[in-house]
């Protein structure tokens, strides 16, 4: 059995319909989506990121211990899936940056891709990573 640890990025969304909205229903479709009603949109997510299981368990390690970062990460192991929105971005990015300076070439190039990926968090708040842990 392969585990892993995928990094999941929100990519788009969209309204699941099974009939077409009629014209005039649109704009309130629009409005619902702008402020944040979800009348069966669906969350698209592409995997953006990939590891070994045991190369996450020690890419978090570099983080110092029992900061709210390393807690926020080892959610994986603890629950199988956590979820990164804007709210854990200026925690996990400071953190991230911090570690780099202990980490190998292969965790620093992690946290180079998470650290890209915050930005575009903090960028469109809408977008968040569920991070997951799989068995293959």
């Amino acid at each position: 059995m392969i585990e892993k640890v995928v990094f999941s990025q929100l990519s788009r969304k969209f309204i699941d319909e099974n009939d077409a909205t009629p014209a005039e229903a649109q704009q309130v479709v629009y409005y619902s989506l702008a402020i944040g009603h979800h009348l069966g949109v669906i969350d698209c997510l592409e995997a953006a990121l990939t590891c070994p299981w045991d190369d996450y368990l020690a890419w978090i390690a570099t983080l110092e211990a029992g900061s709210e970062a390393r807690r926020k990460m080892e959610g994986v192991p603890k629950y199988g899936e956590i979820v990164i929105d804007i709210n854990h971005v200026p925690m996990l990015a400071n953190a991230f940056d911090k570690a780099r300076a202990a980490q190998t070439s292969q965790q620093k190039e992690w946290s180079t891709m998470l650290l890209s990926m915050l930005h575009d968090i903090h960028q469109e708040n809408a977008i968040y990573l569920m991070v997951r842990r799989l068995r293959d």
